[in-house]
């Protein structure tokens, strides 16, 4: 059974260990989690490798203080976003053997109330990861337009009726701030019509992805860390990424298969080395937890896993 962190069960711990296994088991193995959270999936690496050095970055100070407590000298910790990851391992002097990205918000995050990401309870708007500065959802409600809102809700949260929940906010602060998520499920709720509520889901979960997607730039820290990270893998280094939806994994699908894809113009006699693949893919699409993980842990229903190989060197 996979190590548990505060009741926190890391995703497909065994199909990590499994994919990162062969680099990890060389001399001076360095180990990167850049979304180390609770530390759960660090702390088994440290169990299953030891020897291993191993790396965690957070952004979120909150978990990168508890990840120091769960890991002790097992683990360097640093704060940062994911975007950085290689400033974070230049200035540490190494490159990575095996890297993970575990993407989304934590459980950690969902369960305090002060973080404003749950939309099941009535909590402050935040959803900062890092809550030391930058707007929150609650700002961006107050000063998005409405064309602003629709389009926010619609490419981040893909959600069919952005139009009208955006023209519901725009109303409704007309008669004061929109703070807290109680306020704002009303108003989704009572944007979205009937039969749409009775399925899918919770009705406003997709404005929830929405707007904590843009208030930490999500995306936009994806499209530069995964790059960043591939560049600082050895030859023969592996990295995984775990995402919950559909977004990030189009971002991890392209990167990921760019790498893996020729890049010499078709007919071609003879392929020069520098436009040969750099990366071998160690999964076939992207892979869905079993069963029997799902089960046992629901987070991991959502999961999409992409994993590669470093193998050729880059200028």
């Amino acid at each position: 059974m996979p190590p548990s962190t505060g009741g926190h069960t890391p995703v497909s711990s065994e199909r990590l260990c499994a994919l990162a296994g062969p680099a990890l088991a060389r001399p001076d193995a360095v180990y990167v989690d850049a979304t180390v959270g609770l530390g759960g999936h660090a702390a088994l690496i440290a169990e299953r490798f030891p020897g291993v050095r191993v790396i965690g970055i957070d952004r979120d100070p909150e978990a990168v203080a508890a990840s120091r407590r769960r890991l002790g000298a097992a683990a360097e910790v640093v704060q940062a976003p994911f975007a950085r990851i290689g400033e974070v391992l230049d200035g540490l002097g190494t490159a990575a053997d095996a890297v993970l990205f575990d993407l989304g918000v934590s459980s950690a995050q969902l369960d305090r109330d002060e973080r404003g990401f749950a939309y099941s309870r009535d909590t402050r708007l935040d959803m900062r990861m890092d809550p030391s500065g930058g707007p929150t959802a609650a700002d961006i409600l107050a000063g998005y337009s409405k064309a602003e809102l629709a389009k926010l809700l619609s490419d981040f949260g893909q959600e069919r009726f952005a139009g009208r929940i955006a023209a519901a906010i725009v109303a409704a602060r007309a008669d004061g701030p929109i703070e807290r998520s109680g306020q704002l499920v009303e108003l989704i709720r009572a944007a979205i019509p009937a039969p749409a509520r009775r399925v899918g889901g919770h009705p406003a979960k997709r404005a929830f992805q929405a707007l904590r997607v843009a208030v930490n730039g999500e995306l936009e820290q994806l499209e530069a860390g995964l790059p960043a990270a591939i560049g600082r893998l050895k030859l023969g280094g592996r990295i995984i990424v775990m995402s919950y939806q559909s977004l990030e994994d189009a971002i991890a699908k392209r990167v990921l298969g760019a790498g893996a894809t020729s890049t010499a113009p078709p007919g071609l006699p003879l392929e020069p080395e520098a436009t040969k693949p750099f990366l071998r893919l160690l999964t076939r699409g992207a892979e869905h937890a079993p069963p029997a993980e799902v089960a046992a842990n629901p987070r991991s229903q959502a999961l999409r896993l992409r994993a590669a190989e470093r193998i050729r060197e880059t200028p």
